[in-house]
């Protein structure tokens, strides 16, 4: 596979910014990605957002079925990483206040 460069993964976030509905983006996504992949996705969100409320691993590994391993990269994510989940997390937990 030839590589691809910064300008084309950022040609990706501007397309998905251009989406306006819960259906345009399940339709996307389901065109870009596996099911399995959008699964695993899901469940990496499910697992920062149970992280980020303070729920131990064991606890999120019981509920969910995911790998102690994901659970700890997530949360190495969430604590060390760009900030993205921390983001949305406040961003969508807004939006339940309104």
């Amino acid at each position: 596979m030839k590589k691809v460069n910064q300008k084309e993964i950022d040609e990706l976030y501007e397309a998905i910014l251009t989406l306006e509905s819960l259906d345009e983006c399940r339709r996307f996504f389901r065109d870009l990605l596996t099911e399995t992949e959008i699964k695993e996705m899901a469940e990496r969100w499910k697992v920062a957002k149970l992280l980020s409320q303070g729920m131990p691993y064991t606890k999120i590994e019981e509920l969910t079925g995911v790998s102690s391993r994901t659970i700890a990269r997530v949360g190495r994510w969430l604590k060390e990483g760009k900030g993205g989940y921390a983001l949305l997390i406040k961003k969508t937990n807004s939006l339940k206040d309104l």
